[in-house]
Protein backbone atom coordinates (compact mmCIF):
# COMPACT_ATOMS: atom_id res chain seq x y z
CA UNK A 1 0.00 0.00 0.00
CA UNK A 2 1.38 3.22 -0.69
CA UNK A 3 -0.18 6.71 -0.38
CA UNK A 4 0.88 9.45 1.99
CA UNK A 5 4.43 9.49 3.43
CA UNK A 6 5.14 10.04 7.46
CA UNK A 7 6.81 13.79 7.75
CA UNK A 8 10.57 13.91 8.12
CA UNK A 9 11.89 14.05 11.71
CA UNK A 10 13.18 16.93 13.62
CA UNK A 11 16.02 15.56 15.54
CA UNK A 12 16.91 18.94 16.92
CA UNK A 13 13.58 19.91 17.89
CA UNK A 14 13.21 16.77 19.42
CA UNK A 15 16.73 16.89 21.49
CA UNK A 16 15.50 20.25 22.70
CA UNK A 17 12.45 20.52 23.66
CA UNK A 18 11.84 16.86 25.39
CA UNK A 19 14.24 16.34 28.31
CA UNK A 20 11.77 13.68 30.40
CA UNK A 21 12.06 10.44 28.90
CA UNK A 22 9.87 7.86 27.04
CA UNK A 23 9.00 4.90 28.44
CA UNK A 24 10.56 1.67 26.67
CA UNK A 25 7.87 -0.78 25.41
CA UNK A 26 9.00 -3.25 28.47
CA UNK A 27 8.28 -0.71 30.15
CA UNK A 28 5.21 0.09 29.40
CA UNK A 29 4.21 -3.58 29.26
CA UNK A 30 5.79 -4.29 32.90
CA UNK A 31 3.74 -1.44 34.01
CA UNK A 32 0.51 -2.25 32.43
CA UNK A 33 0.88 -5.84 33.67
CA UNK A 34 1.26 -4.23 37.50
CA UNK A 35 -1.99 -2.22 36.77
CA UNK A 36 -3.68 -4.85 35.55
CA UNK A 37 -2.62 -7.15 38.82
CA UNK A 38 -3.70 -4.45 40.54
CA UNK A 39 -6.96 -4.31 39.84
CA UNK A 40 -7.68 -8.52 39.12
CA UNK A 41 -10.82 -9.07 40.34
CA UNK A 42 -12.32 -6.34 38.96
CA UNK A 43 -11.26 -7.35 35.81
CA UNK A 44 -12.72 -10.76 36.68
CA UNK A 45 -15.85 -9.68 37.36
CA UNK A 46 -16.01 -7.40 34.23
CA UNK A 47 -15.23 -10.39 31.81
CA UNK A 48 -17.79 -12.76 34.00
CA UNK A 49 -20.51 -10.46 33.53
CA UNK A 50 -19.79 -9.69 29.92
CA UNK A 51 -19.83 -13.88 29.41
CA UNK A 52 -22.87 -14.08 30.95
CA UNK A 53 -24.27 -10.89 28.56
CA UNK A 54 -23.01 -12.53 25.33
CA UNK A 55 -24.44 -16.14 26.05
CA UNK A 56 -27.66 -14.55 26.47
CA UNK A 57 -27.14 -12.36 23.11
CA UNK A 58 -26.78 -15.80 21.87
CA UNK A 59 -30.16 -17.37 22.87
CA UNK A 60 -32.10 -15.42 20.41
CA UNK A 61 -29.96 -16.63 16.95
CA UNK A 62 -30.13 -19.71 18.33
CA UNK A 63 -34.01 -19.74 18.78
CA UNK A 64 -34.64 -18.25 15.13
CA UNK A 65 -32.44 -21.25 13.96
CA UNK A 66 -34.76 -23.70 16.12
CA UNK A 67 -38.07 -22.01 14.50
CA UNK A 68 -36.67 -21.68 10.95
CA UNK A 69 -35.86 -25.69 11.33
CA UNK A 70 -39.12 -26.43 12.58
CA UNK A 71 -40.79 -24.33 9.43
CA UNK A 72 -38.59 -26.08 7.32
CA UNK A 73 -39.82 -29.67 8.49
CA UNK A 74 -43.30 -28.70 8.60
CA UNK A 75 -43.67 -29.13 12.34
CA UNK A 76 -47.06 -28.35 13.22
CA UNK A 77 -46.70 -26.83 16.91
CA UNK A 78 -44.22 -24.44 16.16
CA UNK A 79 -44.10 -23.72 20.50
CA UNK A 80 -44.35 -20.23 19.89
CA UNK A 81 -45.10 -18.84 23.35
CA UNK A 82 -42.26 -20.80 24.37
CA UNK A 83 -39.86 -19.27 22.04
CA UNK A 84 -41.08 -15.78 22.98
CA UNK A 85 -41.15 -16.12 26.64
CA UNK A 86 -37.05 -17.38 26.29
CA UNK A 87 -36.71 -15.01 23.83
CA UNK A 88 -38.24 -12.12 26.19
CA UNK A 89 -35.61 -13.45 29.18
CA UNK A 90 -32.97 -13.71 27.44
CA UNK A 91 -33.56 -9.87 26.25
CA UNK A 92 -33.67 -8.91 30.00
CA UNK A 93 -30.98 -10.74 31.32
CA UNK A 94 -28.62 -9.26 28.36
CA UNK A 95 -30.39 -5.69 28.98
CA UNK A 96 -29.38 -6.10 32.55
CA UNK A 97 -25.98 -7.67 32.22
CA UNK A 98 -24.62 -5.23 29.10
CA UNK A 99 -26.03 -2.58 31.90
CA UNK A 100 -23.83 -3.99 34.74
CA UNK A 101 -20.39 -4.26 31.76
CA UNK A 102 -20.95 -0.64 31.20
CA UNK A 103 -20.88 0.05 34.67
CA UNK A 104 -18.23 -1.91 35.67
CA UNK A 105 -15.83 -1.29 32.64
CA UNK A 106 -16.35 2.86 33.65
CA UNK A 107 -15.62 1.96 37.20
CA UNK A 108 -12.80 -0.20 36.35
CA UNK A 109 -11.18 2.47 33.95
CA UNK A 110 -11.31 6.08 36.82
CA UNK A 111 -9.93 3.56 38.92
CA UNK A 112 -6.64 2.48 36.93
CA UNK A 113 -6.64 6.32 35.54
CA UNK A 114 -6.34 7.54 39.28
CA UNK A 115 -3.87 5.12 39.28
CA UNK A 116 -1.53 6.26 36.44
CA UNK A 117 -2.25 10.13 37.65
CA UNK A 118 -1.18 9.20 40.99
CA UNK A 119 1.67 7.28 40.18
CA UNK A 120 3.23 9.87 37.75
CA UNK A 121 2.70 12.41 40.70
CA UNK A 122 4.54 10.34 42.68
CA UNK A 123 6.91 9.33 40.71
CA UNK A 124 7.68 12.95 39.55
CA UNK A 125 8.33 14.95 42.51
CA UNK A 126 10.20 11.93 43.69
CA UNK A 127 13.01 12.38 40.89
CA UNK A 128 16.11 13.89 41.57
CA UNK A 129 15.86 17.95 41.97
CA UNK A 130 18.69 18.33 39.39
CA UNK A 131 16.21 15.65 36.87
CA UNK A 132 13.40 18.73 37.44
CA UNK A 133 15.49 21.52 37.35
CA UNK A 134 16.49 20.61 33.39
CA UNK A 135 13.12 19.66 32.27
CA UNK A 136 11.47 21.48 30.05
CA UNK A 137 7.87 23.01 31.28
CA UNK A 138 6.44 22.26 28.07
CA UNK A 139 7.32 18.38 27.97
CA UNK A 140 6.20 18.28 31.71
CA UNK A 141 3.05 20.26 31.33
CA UNK A 142 2.13 18.07 28.26
CA UNK A 143 2.71 14.97 29.74
CA UNK A 144 0.12 16.05 33.08
CA UNK A 145 -2.52 17.56 30.57
CA UNK A 146 -2.58 16.28 27.24
CA UNK A 147 -1.12 12.85 27.44
CA UNK A 148 -3.19 12.37 30.85
CA UNK A 149 -6.75 13.88 28.36
CA UNK A 150 -5.63 11.25 25.99
CA UNK A 151 -5.30 8.48 28.27
CA UNK A 152 -8.51 9.53 29.73
CA UNK A 153 -11.26 7.85 27.09
CA UNK A 154 -8.38 5.07 26.19
CA UNK A 155 -8.59 3.95 30.17
CA UNK A 156 -12.80 4.04 30.68
CA UNK A 157 -13.41 3.08 27.47
CA UNK A 158 -10.95 1.26 25.56
CA UNK A 159 -9.12 -1.28 28.17
CA UNK A 160 -12.76 -2.18 29.17
CA UNK A 161 -14.32 -2.63 25.82
CA UNK A 162 -11.11 -4.60 24.78
CA UNK A 163 -11.59 -7.01 27.39
CA UNK A 164 -15.06 -7.37 26.32
CA UNK A 165 -14.99 -7.91 23.03
CA UNK A 166 -12.27 -10.72 22.79
CA UNK A 167 -14.31 -12.34 25.15
CA UNK A 168 -17.55 -11.77 23.11
CA UNK A 169 -15.60 -13.22 19.65
CA UNK A 170 -13.75 -16.28 21.80
CA UNK A 171 -17.66 -16.96 22.41
CA UNK A 172 -19.03 -16.08 18.84
CA UNK A 173 -16.77 -18.47 17.97
CA UNK A 174 -17.29 -21.43 20.10
CA UNK A 175 -21.01 -20.78 19.53
CA UNK A 176 -20.46 -21.09 15.81
CA UNK A 177 -18.24 -24.26 15.89
CA UNK A 178 -20.74 -25.79 18.13
CA UNK A 179 -24.19 -25.08 16.03
CA UNK A 180 -22.66 -25.14 12.61
CA UNK A 181 -19.40 -26.64 12.57
CA UNK A 182 -18.82 -26.28 8.66
CA UNK A 183 -19.62 -22.56 9.57
CA UNK A 184 -17.11 -22.10 11.46
CA UNK A 185 -14.46 -21.91 8.83
CA UNK A 186 -15.91 -19.14 6.81
CA UNK A 187 -14.49 -16.81 9.12
CA UNK A 188 -10.87 -17.62 8.41
CA UNK A 189 -12.14 -16.31 4.60
CA UNK A 190 -11.65 -12.55 5.41
CA UNK A 191 -8.93 -13.21 7.28
CA UNK A 192 -6.35 -12.27 4.98
CA UNK A 193 -7.30 -9.18 4.26
CA UNK A 194 -7.84 -8.25 7.67
CA UNK A 195 -4.50 -9.39 8.63
CA UNK A 196 -2.70 -7.47 5.61
CA UNK A 197 -4.35 -4.12 6.58
CA UNK A 198 -4.18 -4.42 9.81
CA UNK A 199 -0.04 -5.44 9.75
CA UNK A 200 0.03 -2.35 7.13
CA UNK A 201 -1.35 0.18 10.10
CA UNK A 202 -0.16 -0.93 13.43
CA UNK A 203 3.23 -0.91 11.38
CA UNK A 204 3.55 2.43 10.73
CA UNK A 205 0.70 3.83 13.18
CA UNK A 206 3.09 3.47 16.86
CA UNK A 207 5.89 5.92 15.79
CA UNK A 208 3.84 8.05 13.91
CA UNK A 209 1.24 8.61 16.97
CA UNK A 210 4.29 9.18 19.03
CA UNK A 211 5.77 11.49 17.00
CA UNK A 212 2.45 13.72 16.66
CA UNK A 213 2.44 13.59 20.76
CA UNK A 214 6.03 14.94 20.55
CA UNK A 215 5.36 18.02 18.06
CA UNK A 216 2.28 18.78 20.41
CA UNK A 217 4.42 18.82 23.64
CA UNK A 218 7.13 21.39 21.10
CA UNK A 219 3.84 23.62 20.13
CA UNK A 220 3.78 23.92 24.03
CA UNK A 221 6.79 24.52 24.69
CA UNK A 222 7.07 26.97 22.59
CA UNK A 223 3.94 28.79 23.32
CA UNK A 224 4.75 28.24 27.27
CA UNK A 225 8.34 29.59 27.21
CA UNK A 226 7.22 32.50 24.97
CA UNK A 227 4.14 33.55 27.45
CA UNK A 228 7.20 33.06 30.02
CA UNK A 229 9.13 35.25 29.19
CA UNK A 230 6.88 37.77 27.29
CA UNK A 231 8.47 40.54 28.58
CA UNK A 232 12.09 39.69 27.48
CA UNK A 233 10.62 38.58 24.41
CA UNK A 234 9.38 42.31 23.69
CA UNK A 235 12.17 43.72 25.34
CA UNK A 236 14.86 42.04 23.08
CA UNK A 237 12.48 42.41 20.16
CA UNK A 238 12.63 38.49 19.54
CA UNK A 239 8.67 38.50 18.87
CA UNK A 240 8.74 37.97 15.14
CA UNK A 241 11.23 34.81 15.97
CA UNK A 242 9.47 33.68 18.76
CA UNK A 243 6.20 33.41 16.22
CA UNK A 244 8.32 32.02 13.78
CA UNK A 245 9.06 28.92 15.89
CA UNK A 246 5.73 28.67 16.85
CA UNK A 247 5.00 28.37 13.43
CA UNK A 248 7.30 25.69 12.40
CA UNK A 249 6.23 23.95 15.44
CA UNK A 250 2.69 23.83 14.63
CA UNK A 251 3.37 23.33 10.92
CA UNK A 252 5.49 19.97 12.14
CA UNK A 253 2.82 18.64 14.34
CA UNK A 254 -0.13 19.49 12.02
CA UNK A 255 2.38 17.45 9.13
CA UNK A 256 1.93 14.14 11.64
CA UNK A 257 -1.77 14.88 12.51
CA UNK A 258 -2.56 14.66 8.63
CA UNK A 259 -0.84 11.07 8.65
CA UNK A 260 -2.50 9.92 11.51
CA UNK A 261 -5.68 10.74 9.90
CA UNK A 262 -4.52 9.00 6.53
CA UNK A 263 -3.60 5.74 8.30
CA UNK A 264 -6.71 5.52 9.87
CA UNK A 265 -8.75 6.27 6.14
CA UNK A 266 -6.81 3.26 4.92
CA UNK A 267 -7.56 0.73 7.77
CA UNK A 268 -11.34 1.65 8.04
CA UNK A 269 -12.31 0.60 4.80
CA UNK A 270 -10.66 -2.45 5.21
CA UNK A 271 -12.30 -2.95 8.36
CA UNK A 272 -16.04 -2.34 6.50
CA UNK A 273 -14.91 -4.96 3.47
CA UNK A 274 -13.61 -7.87 6.25
CA UNK A 275 -17.55 -7.06 7.39
CA UNK A 276 -18.63 -7.69 4.19
CA UNK A 277 -16.22 -10.77 2.78
CA UNK A 278 -17.79 -12.40 6.24
CA UNK A 279 -20.79 -12.06 5.84
CA UNK A 280 -21.18 -13.23 2.02
CA UNK A 281 -18.28 -15.75 2.71
CA UNK A 282 -20.98 -17.37 5.01
CA UNK A 283 -24.20 -16.78 3.00
CA UNK A 284 -22.41 -18.64 0.17
CA UNK A 285 -20.94 -21.48 1.55
CA UNK A 286 -23.53 -22.15 3.83
CA UNK A 287 -25.83 -22.06 0.85
CA UNK A 288 -23.63 -24.64 -0.79
CA UNK A 289 -23.37 -26.90 2.82
CA UNK A 290 -27.56 -26.58 2.67
CA UNK A 291 -27.65 -27.96 -0.99
CA UNK A 292 -25.20 -30.60 -0.41
CA UNK A 293 -27.18 -31.65 2.74
CA UNK A 294 -24.00 -31.15 5.11
CA UNK A 295 -26.00 -28.79 7.18
CA UNK A 296 -29.56 -28.10 7.58
CA UNK A 297 -31.55 -24.71 6.99
CA UNK A 298 -31.62 -24.00 10.47
CA UNK A 299 -28.24 -24.49 10.87
CA UNK A 300 -26.95 -22.16 8.07
CA UNK A 301 -29.67 -19.48 9.98
CA UNK A 302 -28.19 -19.54 13.30
CA UNK A 303 -24.72 -19.36 12.20
CA UNK A 304 -25.27 -16.27 9.70
CA UNK A 305 -26.46 -14.43 12.92
CA UNK A 306 -23.75 -15.60 15.01
CA UNK A 307 -21.58 -14.16 11.91
CA UNK A 308 -23.30 -11.34 11.50
CA UNK A 309 -23.03 -10.66 15.48
CA UNK A 310 -19.02 -10.71 14.72
CA UNK A 311 -18.78 -7.38 13.21
CA UNK A 312 -19.46 -5.83 16.39
CA UNK A 313 -16.87 -6.78 18.36
CA UNK A 314 -13.99 -7.20 15.20
CA UNK A 315 -14.79 -3.53 15.10
CA UNK A 316 -14.81 -2.48 18.92
CA UNK A 317 -11.43 -4.42 19.16
CA UNK A 318 -9.89 -2.92 15.98
CA UNK A 319 -11.54 0.61 16.97
CA UNK A 320 -10.47 0.61 20.40
CA UNK A 321 -6.97 -0.86 19.72
CA UNK A 322 -6.57 2.17 17.09
CA UNK A 323 -7.51 4.39 20.57
CA UNK A 324 -4.97 2.18 22.27
CA UNK A 325 -2.06 3.40 19.59
CA UNK A 326 -2.11 7.13 21.23
CA UNK A 327 -2.75 5.84 24.87
CA UNK A 328 0.16 3.55 24.00
CA UNK A 329 2.43 6.55 23.54
CA UNK A 330 0.64 8.90 26.34
CA UNK A 331 1.39 6.07 28.61
CA UNK A 332 4.54 5.43 27.39
CA UNK A 333 5.57 9.14 28.15
CA UNK A 334 4.02 9.07 31.50
CA UNK A 335 5.94 6.12 32.66
CA UNK A 336 8.81 7.30 31.32
CA UNK A 337 10.36 9.06 33.97
CA UNK A 338 10.46 5.79 35.99
CA UNK A 339 13.09 4.46 33.17
CA UNK A 340 15.21 7.28 35.09
CA UNK A 341 17.35 6.23 37.54
CA UNK A 342 17.65 7.68 41.08
CA UNK A 343 20.99 9.25 41.85
CA UNK A 344 22.91 6.75 43.74
CA UNK A 345 22.55 7.08 47.87
CA UNK A 346 24.27 5.74 50.33
CA UNK A 347 21.93 6.11 53.63
CA UNK A 348 25.32 5.52 56.25
CA UNK A 349 26.55 8.23 54.96
CA UNK A 350 26.06 11.55 57.35
CA UNK A 351 27.90 15.29 57.68
CA UNK A 352 30.19 15.47 60.54
CA UNK A 353 30.04 19.00 60.73
CA UNK A 354 28.65 21.91 58.51
CA UNK A 355 31.94 22.69 56.39
CA UNK A 356 30.98 23.33 53.08
CA UNK A 357 34.22 22.50 50.35
CA UNK A 358 33.45 22.78 46.59
CA UNK A 359 37.09 20.85 45.30
CA UNK A 360 37.82 21.60 41.18
CA UNK A 361 34.80 21.32 40.26
CA UNK A 362 33.24 21.27 36.70
CA UNK A 363 29.80 21.51 35.61
CA UNK A 364 27.79 21.49 32.43
CA UNK A 365 24.05 21.27 31.56
CA UNK A 366 25.46 19.61 27.98
CA UNK A 367 27.70 16.87 27.60
CA UNK A 368 31.33 18.53 26.61
CA UNK A 369 29.75 22.35 27.81
CA UNK A 370 30.95 23.07 30.81
CA UNK A 371 29.53 26.04 32.88
CA UNK A 372 32.01 25.63 35.82
CA UNK A 373 35.33 25.38 35.01
CA UNK A 374 37.86 24.05 38.00
CA UNK A 375 35.66 25.78 41.00
CA UNK A 376 36.77 25.53 44.56
CA UNK A 377 35.37 27.52 47.53
CA UNK A 378 35.74 26.76 51.60
CA UNK A 379 32.60 28.00 53.42
CA UNK A 380 33.23 28.44 56.80
CA UNK A 381 30.21 27.13 59.78
CA UNK A 382 28.48 30.50 60.60
CA UNK A 383 30.02 32.58 57.61
CA UNK A 384 28.16 34.66 54.91
CA UNK A 385 29.43 34.46 51.78
CA UNK A 386 28.05 36.05 48.90
CA UNK A 387 28.50 35.34 45.00
CA UNK A 388 28.67 37.95 42.99
CA UNK A 389 29.48 38.53 39.07
CA UNK A 390 27.53 39.10 35.52
CA UNK A 391 24.67 37.75 34.44
CA UNK A 392 25.22 34.27 33.06
CA UNK A 393 28.76 33.83 35.12
CA UNK A 394 27.73 30.66 37.05
CA UNK A 395 26.57 31.78 40.27
CA UNK A 396 22.96 30.27 39.77
CA UNK A 397 24.77 26.91 38.99
CA UNK A 398 27.57 27.08 41.87
CA UNK A 399 24.61 27.63 43.99
CA UNK A 400 22.39 24.74 42.99
CA UNK A 401 25.70 22.76 43.53
CA UNK A 402 26.22 24.09 46.88
CA UNK A 403 22.46 23.17 48.11
CA UNK A 404 22.86 19.74 46.47
CA UNK A 405 20.17 20.23 43.48
CA UNK A 406 23.06 19.18 40.96
CA UNK A 407 26.14 16.66 41.25
CA UNK A 408 29.75 17.88 40.15
CA UNK A 409 30.48 16.40 36.71
CA UNK A 410 34.39 16.66 38.11
CA UNK A 411 34.98 16.95 41.87
CA UNK A 412 33.40 16.95 44.69
CA UNK A 413 31.11 18.86 47.16
CA UNK A 414 31.25 17.88 50.48
CA UNK A 415 29.17 18.91 53.62
CA UNK A 416 30.69 18.27 56.86
CA UNK A 417 33.21 15.62 54.76
CA UNK A 418 30.00 13.78 53.53
CA UNK A 419 29.36 14.45 49.76
CA UNK A 420 26.33 15.90 49.10
CA UNK A 421 25.92 13.69 46.17
CA UNK A 422 26.33 10.36 47.82
CA UNK A 423 23.33 11.39 50.41
CA UNK A 424 19.82 10.51 50.10
CA UNK A 425 17.62 13.97 49.02
CA UNK A 426 15.55 13.64 52.23
CA UNK A 427 18.60 14.41 54.38
CA UNK A 428 20.42 16.80 52.24
CA UNK A 429 16.98 18.61 52.62
CA UNK A 430 17.49 18.82 56.14
CA UNK A 431 21.18 20.33 56.33
CA UNK A 432 21.08 22.60 53.30
CA UNK A 433 17.74 24.52 51.84
CA UNK A 434 17.99 26.33 48.21
CA UNK A 435 15.39 29.93 47.94
CA UNK A 436 15.75 31.37 44.66
CA UNK A 437 13.49 33.89 42.43
CA UNK A 438 11.31 31.35 42.01
CA UNK A 439 8.45 31.17 44.29
CA UNK A 440 5.25 28.96 44.55
CA UNK A 441 1.96 29.90 45.97
CA UNK A 442 -0.01 26.53 46.13
CA UNK A 443 -3.63 26.34 45.98
CA UNK A 444 -4.89 26.14 49.71
CA UNK A 445 -5.42 28.44 52.68
CA UNK A 446 -1.97 30.20 54.04
CA UNK A 447 -1.19 27.78 56.73
CA UNK A 448 -1.35 25.03 54.16
CA UNK A 449 1.34 26.44 52.24
CA UNK A 450 3.31 26.81 55.38
CA UNK A 451 2.92 23.75 56.69
CA UNK A 452 4.68 22.73 53.22
CA UNK A 453 7.82 23.18 55.37
CA UNK A 454 7.04 21.69 58.91
CA UNK A 455 3.99 19.52 58.98
CA UNK A 456 3.77 19.43 62.81
CA UNK A 457 4.36 23.55 63.57
CA UNK A 458 1.48 25.17 65.86
CA UNK A 459 -0.22 28.85 64.90
CA UNK A 460 2.13 30.34 67.18
CA UNK A 461 5.39 29.32 65.29
CA UNK A 462 3.24 30.31 61.08
CA UNK A 463 3.07 33.44 62.83
CA UNK A 464 6.53 33.94 64.30
CA UNK A 465 7.75 32.86 60.94
CA UNK A 466 5.75 35.23 59.01
CA UNK A 467 7.04 37.73 61.47
CA UNK A 468 10.62 37.46 61.08
CA UNK A 469 9.81 38.16 57.52
CA UNK A 470 7.99 40.89 58.24
CA UNK A 471 4.64 39.57 56.70
CA UNK A 472 2.72 39.22 59.65
CA UNK A 473 1.36 42.65 59.37
CA UNK A 474 -0.65 42.09 56.09
CA UNK A 475 -1.23 38.47 57.01
CA UNK A 476 -3.44 39.52 59.99
CA UNK A 477 -5.21 41.83 57.79
CA UNK A 478 -6.36 38.96 55.49
CA UNK A 479 -10.23 38.39 56.26
CA UNK A 480 -9.54 34.23 58.32
CA UNK A 481 -6.06 35.08 58.90
CA UNK A 482 -4.35 31.73 58.12
CA UNK A 483 -7.13 29.98 57.29
CA UNK A 484 -7.67 32.51 54.14
CA UNK A 485 -7.74 30.93 50.71
CA UNK A 486 -4.38 31.70 48.69
CA UNK A 487 -3.21 31.25 45.31
CA UNK A 488 -5.26 30.57 41.91
CA UNK A 489 -8.96 30.71 42.90
CA UNK A 490 -8.22 32.41 46.36
CA UNK A 491 -6.69 35.74 47.71
CA UNK A 492 -4.50 37.39 45.06
CA UNK A 493 -1.17 37.75 46.80
CA UNK A 494 1.52 40.45 45.17
CA UNK A 495 4.91 39.08 44.28
CA UNK A 496 6.68 40.50 47.37
CA UNK A 497 4.32 38.76 49.24
CA UNK A 498 4.30 35.31 47.69
CA UNK A 499 8.66 35.94 48.05
CA UNK A 500 8.02 36.41 51.73
CA UNK A 501 6.23 33.08 52.05
CA UNK A 502 8.43 31.43 50.83
CA UNK A 503 10.93 32.94 53.17
CA UNK A 504 8.73 32.39 55.96
CA UNK A 505 9.06 28.43 54.76
CA UNK A 506 12.84 28.87 54.88
CA UNK A 507 12.12 29.83 58.35
CA UNK A 508 9.84 26.76 59.54
CA UNK A 509 12.05 24.44 57.82
CA UNK A 510 15.47 25.83 59.74
CA UNK A 511 18.01 24.42 58.43
CA UNK A 512 21.45 25.15 59.20
CA UNK A 513 22.96 26.40 56.12
CA UNK A 514 21.22 28.09 53.21
CA UNK A 515 21.36 29.25 49.75
CA UNK A 516 19.53 32.25 49.04
CA UNK A 517 19.56 32.72 44.67
CA UNK A 518 18.37 36.44 44.94
CA UNK A 519 15.68 35.38 47.26
CA UNK A 520 14.65 39.11 47.82
CA UNK A 521 14.90 40.13 43.81
CA UNK A 522 10.94 40.65 43.91
CA UNK A 523 11.13 43.59 46.38
CA UNK A 524 11.59 46.63 45.65
CA UNK A 525 15.34 47.90 46.76
CA UNK A 526 13.82 49.94 50.46
CA UNK A 527 11.49 46.94 51.10
CA UNK A 528 14.35 44.17 50.43
CA UNK A 529 16.70 45.76 52.43
CA UNK A 530 14.40 45.67 55.16
CA UNK A 531 13.37 42.31 54.77
CA UNK A 532 16.91 41.44 55.13
CA UNK A 533 17.34 43.30 58.44
CA UNK A 534 14.57 41.15 59.08
CA UNK A 535 15.87 38.05 58.28
CA UNK A 536 19.31 38.83 59.58
CA UNK A 537 17.78 37.67 63.49
CA UNK A 538 17.00 34.33 61.55
CA UNK A 539 19.92 34.05 59.89
CA UNK A 540 22.56 34.16 62.82
CA UNK A 541 24.39 31.28 63.30
CA UNK A 542 23.42 29.94 60.58
CA UNK A 543 26.05 29.17 57.46
CA UNK A 544 24.36 31.71 54.37
CA UNK A 545 25.59 31.79 50.74
CA UNK A 546 23.70 34.18 48.76
CA UNK A 547 23.49 35.04 45.14
CA UNK A 548 23.64 38.53 45.22
CA UNK A 549 22.27 40.84 42.43
CA UNK A 550 22.02 43.79 44.44
CA UNK A 551 25.96 44.86 46.06
CA UNK A 552 24.58 45.77 49.37
CA UNK A 553 23.56 42.30 49.87
CA UNK A 554 27.50 41.30 49.38
CA UNK A 555 28.83 44.45 51.46
CA UNK A 556 27.08 42.70 54.96
CA UNK A 557 28.58 39.52 53.52
CA UNK A 558 32.37 37.78 55.48
CA UNK A 559 33.45 36.60 52.25
CA UNK A 560 32.85 37.75 48.48
CA UNK A 561 33.50 35.54 45.51
CA UNK A 562 33.49 37.08 42.16
CA UNK A 563 32.58 34.42 39.60
CA UNK A 564 33.14 35.43 36.07
CA UNK A 565 33.05 32.84 33.11
CA UNK A 566 32.69 29.76 35.56
CA UNK A 567 35.50 30.80 37.36
CA UNK A 568 36.07 32.49 40.64
CA UNK A 569 38.21 34.57 40.11
CA UNK A 570 38.28 36.97 43.17
CA UNK A 571 37.93 36.47 46.76
CA UNK A 572 37.73 37.83 49.99
CA UNK A 573 35.92 40.72 52.24
CA UNK A 574 34.28 44.06 50.67
CA UNK A 575 36.90 46.27 52.12
CA UNK A 576 39.87 43.59 50.53
CA UNK A 577 38.39 43.71 47.19
CA UNK A 578 37.85 47.07 46.66
CA UNK A 579 41.28 47.98 47.81
CA UNK A 580 42.37 45.39 45.34
CA UNK A 581 40.72 47.54 42.68
CA UNK A 582 39.87 44.87 40.70
CA UNK A 583 36.62 42.78 39.06
CA UNK A 584 34.63 43.74 42.68
CA UNK A 585 36.11 47.08 42.37
CA UNK A 586 34.54 47.95 39.13
CA UNK A 587 31.09 46.49 40.08
CA UNK A 588 31.02 48.59 43.40
CA UNK A 589 31.59 51.76 41.88
CA UNK A 590 28.95 51.29 38.57
CA UNK A 591 26.49 49.65 41.44
CA UNK A 592 26.86 53.44 43.42
CA UNK A 593 27.06 55.26 40.17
Amino acid sequence: MIGLAPPEHDPEAARTTTILPVGSPATVRSYVAGLIRRHQKAFVLLVTVNAVAVVASMVGPYLLGGLVEDLAADARDLHLERTIGLFALALVIQTVFVRLVRLRGAMLGERMLADLREDFLVRSVGLPPGVLERAGTGDLLSRITTDIDRLANAMREAVPQLSIGVVWIGLLVGALGVTAPPLALSVLVPLPLLLVGCRWYFKRAPSAYRSEAAGYAAVSAALTETVDAGRTVEAHRLGDRRIRLSERRVREWTQWERYTLYLRSVLFPVINATHTLNLGAVLMLGGVFVLQGWMTIGQLTTGALLSQMMIEPIGMILRWYDELQVAQVSIARLVGVREIEPEAADERITPDGRHVHADEVRFGYRDGVDVLHDVSLRVRPGSRVALVGPSGAGKSTLGRLLAGIYAPRKGEITLGGAELSRMPAERVRAHVALVNQEHHVFVGSLRDNLLLARTGADDAELWAALGAVDADGWARGLSEGLDTEVGSGGHSLTPAQAQQIALARLVLADPHTLVLDEATSLLDPRAARHLERSLGKVLDGRTVVAIAHRLHTAHDADVIAVVEDGRITELGSHDALVSADGPYAALWRSWHA
